[in-house]
This record gives C-alpha cells, sequence and structure tokens, in this order.
C-alpha cells in the first residue's frame, strides 16, 4: 500500500528548500547588492524622482493632458536610463534575473517530476507524456 503524504508535510519540505535557495551564492549576492543599492545616493534620488514623476503622470493621464503627459513619460524613460547605467544597478538586475532562473529551474523541476509520477504510477508512457487511458475518451 502506498504511503501518502500530507499537504503540511509538503510543505515544510516547501520551506526546507526554499531555506536552501535562500542559502545560494546568487541569494547573497542580491541581497548584498540590495543593500549597495539602498546606500547609493545617486541611485536613492533618481528612484525618488521616477517615483514622483509617475505620481505626477497618473494625475496626468487622469485629467487628459496628454502633451504633459508624453512630456513626463519621456522624463520617466531619461531618468530610467540613467539609473540602468549605474553598474551597481546592472549587476543588482542581473543577480535578480540569476534567482529568478534558480526559482524557475526549481518549479519547472518539480512540475516535471511530478508529472512523470504521475505518469508512471499509471503504467503510462513517460516518452509520450500519456497516461494508460483517458477516463473521458468514452464521453
Amino acid at each position: 500500500m502506498a504511503e501518502y503524504r500530507s499537504k503540511q508535510e509538503v510543505l515544510d519540505k516547501a520551506r526546507e528548500l526554499a531555506d536552501l535557495i535562500a542559502e545560494t551564492e546568487e541569494v547573497d549576492f542580491f541581497k548584498r547588492a540590495e543593500l549597495q543599492i539602498n546606500d547609493h545616493l545617486r541611485t536613492q534620488e533618481i528612484i525618488a524622482q521616477i517615483k514622483k514623476l509617475q505620481k505626477e503622470a497618473v494625475n496626468l493621464k487622469h485629467y487628459q493632458k496628454t502633451e504633459a503627459l508624453k512630456e513626463t513619460d519621456a522624463k520617466i524613460d531619461a531618468l530610467q536610463d540613467e539609473l540602468d547605467d549605474i553598474p551597481l544597478v546592472k549587476e543588482f538586475k542581473q543577480s535578480q534575473m540569476e534567482v529568478n532562473d534558480i526559482l524557475q529551474m526549481v518549479s519547472n523541476t518539480i512540475s516535471n517530476t511530478v508529472t512523470k509520477k504521475i505518469i508512471e504510477s499509471s503504467g503510462g508512457d513517460v516518452l509520450k507524456g500519456t497516461t494508460t487511458k483517458n477516463p473521458f475518451d468514452h464521453c
């Protein structure tokens, strides 16, 4: 007879996995880069300006001030370009992508493994990705 796992056991293992991920070099680099950005004066000034202009853009859009909105959007784009050119920001964004890649790999691995286990336990064909027989075929 098969041994079943509770949802709580699965969640506990997920938390263990999250702890492992949080201890990777990529996550550590991400955290350090974030702290450096928070301490980088010019970066914080640009972010504050962008946030202010974004609020202004929302108001301009609400009052249908299209020309002023275009100017504000252009200012936001210029500031965003300036922000993206800061090496520290580039490093932060790269580390963010690496952490997201790890999370995506883990998610895909879990999904693919569960699917494979379902196919195998039902006597299906893993290569074709099919279980033995679809119970809804006769409908």
